[in-house]
């Protein structure tokens, strides 16, 4: 009878389906604090990413994707203690965020020190693939030195001089770097850094009137700023009068509104819903239409394109999640997303992609500053320097 109950059980045992574990995402990211509304946009990105790139299952290679959330508050002291708790106890497979690039410099040791993948979106500061990357690091966001090479095709142009407003801290900081090491021909001749929570541009636009006013030939200032705050206030102190015209690089649309009177203004961006022409992007601009009332933002479609990445990685993996196997397929690794193809870098990790210089077009149909294509700046055509001495 023993002998019999032992088969039995060994029978059924051997019958039993072996479930996959899950494939845990943690997006540790800034839910709330001066960055809420970007934060947003890129977790719903994020998660109409993995639905499209899975066709709706929720599931790659048999597994069942689970994303739990984890809010930083923008502090980074909070991130690394949330990413910690994602990696050790909740057993994350790979981590997604953040949206502040302090607080992402702040979570790049954890990654190194629990060997798990941490991948950055939307986070821009250079030395986050640059002097502060380790090999778990990976970005689809795009970096300063992409936005600041974009731009510079925009503005570079000998007898231009450039006056830099920027928030103090590494976003605005790197950005400036950024944006100085790709200008061949146009010459800065200020760098304004204000608080990131500012909202007195006065003294600090007036030292940009001061340095720019009596300069030859063009002159721009040139405005890196992300949250709170509106330094597009400055156009009401009328920098025309001195023949100063005011720029900057995409943003969200919530950004872009003030800057409808500004038509004909050029600048680059990562993303605007109506310029890339690809499926996916199709269907994101509906499906968002259809699900939020309105098209998708600048930081939805790096959303997408991170949980796009994270399942073309699985697929590719057959399923198999530990570190060292998803390092070597996203090396080199290229996937479709709403702005295009990228691909991760080898050497740094960085998501080579698509840019676009844009004119600022004002349309009264909707609220924000349409941005109409120019030229799509291809990966080809841009020198993105490695900065992590890899």
């Amino acid at each position: 009878m023993k002998r019999i109950l032992a088969a039995t059980l060994t029978s059924l045992t051997l019958a039993a389906p072996v479930f996959a574990a899950d494939l845990v995402v943690a997006h540790v990211y800034d839910k709330t604090g001066p960055l809420e509304a970007y934060a947003k946009q890129t977790h719903n990105g994020l998660m109409m990413g993995l639905e499209y790139a899975t066709q709706g299952t929720m599931t790659v290679a048999g597994r069942k994707i689970r994303v739990i959330e984890k809010d930083n508050q923008g502090k980074p002291d909070v991130a690394r203690a949330q990413l910690a708790s994602a990696y050790a106890d909740d057993n994350a497979d790979l981590a997604v965020g953040p949206t502040s690039s302090g607080v992402a410099l702040a979570m790049l040791p954890i990654a190194e020190e629990y060997e798990k993948i941490q991948l950055v979106e939307p986070a821009v500061a250079d030395s986050i693939t640059g002097e502060k990357w380790n090999r778990y690091i990976f970005r689809t966001g795009r970096n300063s030195s992409q936005d600041a090479v974009a731009n510079a095709a925009a503005f570079d142009q000998e007898g231009t001089s450039i006056g830099m407003l920027a928030q103090d801290y590494a976003f605005g900081r790197d950005g400036v770097r950024a944006f100085k090491g790709a200008l061949k021909h146009a010459k800065i001749v200020h760098e304004e850094y204000l608080p990131a929570n500012a909202t007195d541009f006065t003294g600090g636009a007036q030292r940009l009137f001061d340095a720019l006013k009596d300069k030859p030939g063009r002159k721009i200032i040139f405005i890196l700023w992300a949250g709170a705050g509106n330094p597009f206030k400055i156009a009401d102190l009328d920098p025309k009068r001195y023949g100063i015209e005011i720029a900057t690089g995409g943003n969200t649309l919530a950004a872009m509104t003030p800057l409808k009177s500004l038509a004909g203004m050029e600048g680059a961006t990562y993303y605007y819903y109506g310029i890339p022409k690809n499926p996916i992007n199709d269907w994101l601009v509906t499906e968002h239409q259809k699900r939020y009332g309105q098209p998708p933002d600048f930081f939805t479609a790096g959303g997408m394109s991170a949980g796009i990445a994270i399942v073309e990685a699985l697929k590719k993996t057959q399923g198999k999640s530990d570190t060292d196997t998803l390092i070597k397929t996203m090396e080199g690794m290229s996937f479709d997303t709403p702005k295009g193809k990228m691909t991760f870098r080898p050497q740094d990790h960085q998501a080579m992609q698509s840019m676009y210089h844009f004119r600022i077009k004002n349309d009264p149909s909707v609220p924000w500053a349409v941005q109409e294509l120019v030229q799509e700046i291809t990966p080809d055509k841009m020198d993105v320097p490695v900065q992590n001495k890899r």
